[in-house]
């Protein structure tokens, strides 16, 4: 064979050849340690709304001033978002990551600095802190499940990056009425405190040590064929501006964003507000409030990971997302009509299925953003569900707290019914455009097009060198 006939032979077989594709082991060291970290973070976020009575005992503070130490994370989210997913597309994963946990750390050691009772301006300083490095962690599940997972296990993925935020929320719930006991004494209260402030602070100090030592970038080589064709795009081809352009013009997209807003708004609410809502019934539960709400976001723990193994299964994003949002809405009615029965096994019922269908909602949006708006970075879409849900949990925070006040929790609840009934209107009102999907189908179907084009012999090792 002549040298230019083996060079024409060699360049049919590169041209046949897919993108490599792998899967690394370290993947779930990956998404394991950053479910961590975000399980720290989040846990900060509700460490003194389930106890707002005491914290407003301590502090000699109101207790709206105390629900500032939750909504905080939702108000520093929103200008913070856009810088952070821009650093996220030119700096990537291990930057962002490295940043998140730096100024998480510095947060709760202020916060153990701030056990006083005239310095309620320094835990919020603390929790300014946290809450910012909140803005680094919320938008990376689906960026890391895409970076490092295959196709077939991108919303497992995703859903275990959610499932850490979680857990924090959950541990969030039930540790704090447990550490810091509502007694008189103000010297053994702060005392309680301070034990509770020292141990995140620790905990956030070995993680921080964990991402500098364990946390990698991306695989060497992408896991699917719709990471690497990501890959392929010239990175001066790429205008960060451009990209938030053709999100805001893709109509499927704002619909998800809004619909998405109003869901999580709603349980941001619901969380912040939950000890209030408990008090007012069953007073003296501050413990039983804790585990009220732990119940809800373990529920919901589960809810997220069935949808995620769900939604890798079948593919059916608009449909499950949908049905869950349905059902939030029913479970959010059933827990606002069943709160004042006066049998607190009846709102631990309600409540666990309220979680498991509005919790268990995380993560499908995430995915189905993807799935719409591929090849847009995966961080910038979720920043900009987030930044809507931080939007709406502000705005419903405060108006069912002030209804609350003025009408009851029974009319507090109906107001959220209202806008989850609103969301999933418009949920059904998607247009389900599964782009990541297509890609993945139309890169397989030109590889499996052009194998059969090689000769036998050929097109069975070539099977073989591409086979993940």
């Amino acid at each position: 064979m002549s040298g230019s006939a083996e060079l024409e032979v060699k360049g049919d077989r590169s041209a046949a050849e897919p993108p490599a594709t792998r899967l690394y082991r370290r993947r779930w060291l990956v998404v394991l340690l950053f479910s961590s970290y975000s399980l720290c973070n989040a846990f900060q976020w509700i460490q003194y709304g389930i106890i707002n009575n005491i914290f407003t005992k301590f502090y000699g503070v109101s207790s709206f001033a105390v629900d500032w130490l939750s909504m905080v994370y939702m108000l520093t989210y929103i200008p913070f978002i856009f810088p952070v997913t821009w650093l996220l597309d030119r700096k990537g994963l291990r930057a962002v990551a490295l940043l998140a946990n730096a100024v998480n750390c510095l947060g709760t050691w202020v916060k153990v600095a701030s056990v006083r009772r005239d310095l309620f301006w320094v835990t919020m300083l603390g929790q300014f802190a946290t809450s910012l490095a909140q803005v680094f962690i919320l938008g990376m599940p689906s960026q890391i499940a895409s970076v490092w997972f295959g196709s077939d296990e991108v919303s497992t993925a995703c859903s275990i990056g959610v499932f850490g935020n979680q857990l924090g929320i959950a541990i969030g719930f039930l540790v704090p009425p447990i550490l810091v006991p509502n007694v008189d004494d103000m010297d053994e209260l702060g005392h309680h405190i301070s034990i509770m402030f020292y141990i995140t602070a620790a905990v956030a100090t070995l993680l921080f040590l964990l991402v500098v030592v364990a946390f990698q970038e991306k695989p060497e080589i992408p896991p699917s064929q719709a990471q690497a064709a990501a890959r392929n795009i010239p990175s001066d081809q790429y205008s960060y501006l451009a990209s938030i352009s053709r999100l805001l013009h893709n109509r499927p997209f704002i619909l998800l964003v809004i619909s998405y807003g109003l869901n999580v708004g709603c349980f941001y609410a619901v969380s912040t507000l939950l000890n209030r809502m408990i008090i007012e019934h069953y007073p003296g539960e501050e413990v039983n409030a804790g585990k009220i709400g732990l119940t809800i976001v373990v529920a919901g723990m589960v809810g997220s990971l069935v949808c995620g193994i769900w939604l890798d299964r079948t593919k059916t994003y608009k449909q499950t997302t949908l049905t869950v949002y349905l059902l939030s809405l029913v479970g959010m009615a059933v827990y606002a009509f069943t709160l004042n029965v006066g049998h607190l096994w009846v709102v631990f019922l309600t409540s666990g299925a309220l979680g498991f269908f509005m919790t268990g909602y995380l993560p499908l949006g995430f995915e189905f953003a993807v799935e719409l708006t591929y090849p847009e970075s995966e961080g910038t879409s979720s920043g900009l569900l987030n930044c809507s849900a931080q939007v709406f949990g502000i705005i419903f925070t405060i108006c069912q707290g002030k209804i609350i006040d003025n009408f009851g929790t029974l009319a507090g609840n109906i107001f959220l019914c209202v806008f989850l009934l609103i969301g999933s209107i418009m949920t059904a009102l998607i247009k389900s455009d599964l782009r990541r999907q297509k890609a993945n189908q139309l890169a397989e179907a030109e590889v499996a097009a052009k194998l059969a084009d090689l000769p036998e012999g050929n097109s069975t090792s070539q099977m073989k060198e591409t086979k993940i």
